[in-house]
């Protein structure tokens, strides 16, 4: 996930009665569509109830993942939703919230080494200066756009199924990067 070197900690975002969100950076009010935003651009904040200061970043951040589920944005298989509720009282539960903060980093290094490595790929083929170049990489972008749907489901899965080991799936991960990375280089080389 990238980092902000825009402030020190995180930023305060006050949560009104009225559901009214009020950021105290830009002393703003904002909607749950800017933390998403902000999120994904690595920003970290806390949302606090304004009138107990209670910390409410979890139940914020839920409600955003259920308005993008709500939204078609589906990224998380019913299955893997079922396997979750199923582990709330369970005696495994303390446990997964660690197992699966593990497997989103796992993956996050596996989708930034994947990019680097396709990004090298194209940057020494014989088309790296030419009409082609940006061709590969419109096309990289609509690839990475659908293998990051499908791996998020693979992996939420996998993150799921009793008796995953990290290292096996790792390097079956990197296995199959490799596989998908070589077929690649080899249609880039097709279209020479």
């Amino acid at each position: 996930m990238k980092k902000s070197a825009q402030t020190d900690g995180p930023v305060i975002i006050k949560k009104y009665a009225n559901r009214r969100l009020y950021n105290t950076e830009t002393s703003s009010y904002i909607t749950l569509d800017h933390l998403a935003a902000m999120t994904r651009e690595g920003r970290d904040f806390k949302v606090v109830d304004a009138k107990s200061d209670e910390d409410i970043t979890h139940n914020v951040l839920t409600q955003i993942i259920m308005e993008e589920e709500a939204r078609g944005q589906t990224l998380l298989p019913v299955s893997f939703l079922r396997q979750l509720i199923a582990l709330y009282g369970d005696s495994m539960q303390a446990m997964v919230p660690g197992y699966l903060e593990a497997s989103m980093d796992s993956f996050r290094r596996n989708q930034e080494q994947f990019k680097s490595a396709v990004e090298g790929a194209f940057a020494n083929s014989p088309f790296a200066n030419t009409p082609f170049a940006e061709i590969a990489k419109r096309n990289m972008a609509m690839f990475e756009a659908a293998a990051d749907a499908f791996k998020t489901r693979a992996d939420a899965g996998a993150a799921a199924a009793p008796g995953a080991t990290g290292e096996a799936s790792k390097d079956d991960e990197i296995a199959r990067l490799k596989a998908q990375l070589s077929a690649l280089k080899d249609q880039v080389d097709k279209l020479g």
